[in-house]
């Protein structure tokens, strides 16, 4: 999929349509500390092993995009739900 790396679209924060900047979001190391972590090390930790079946060489054929736009007037960045592709690109618009 391909995008212009510049659109005019609404901003939340000056609450009315301007030009963003369209940048891809790479995604941050898990942290340790959430709940749903501290739920799996318990359970995998010690004699039983792993508590859930394995995927084994599978993966999906698309993957979720993380698109952040940021406002040129203001500077603030905002997201909006994602949706999936399997190629992304962001390209320059004349």
């Amino acid at each position: 999929m391909k995008m212009p790396k510049v659109i005019r679209t609404y901003c939340p924060y000056c609450r009315r349509h301007t030009l963003h900047e369209i940048e891809k979001v790479k995604r941050r190391r898990a942290s340790e500390l959430k709940a749903g972590q501290r739920r799996f090390r318990r359970a995998t930790s010690g004699y039983g092993g792993f508590p859930r079946p394995r995927y084994e060489n599978r993966e999906k054929p698309t993957k979720r995009l993380n698109i952040r736009f940021r406002c040129k007037e203001c500077g603030r960045a905002h997201t909006r739900p994602t949706w999936r592709a399997k190629r992304f690109e962001l390209v320059e618009v004349r």
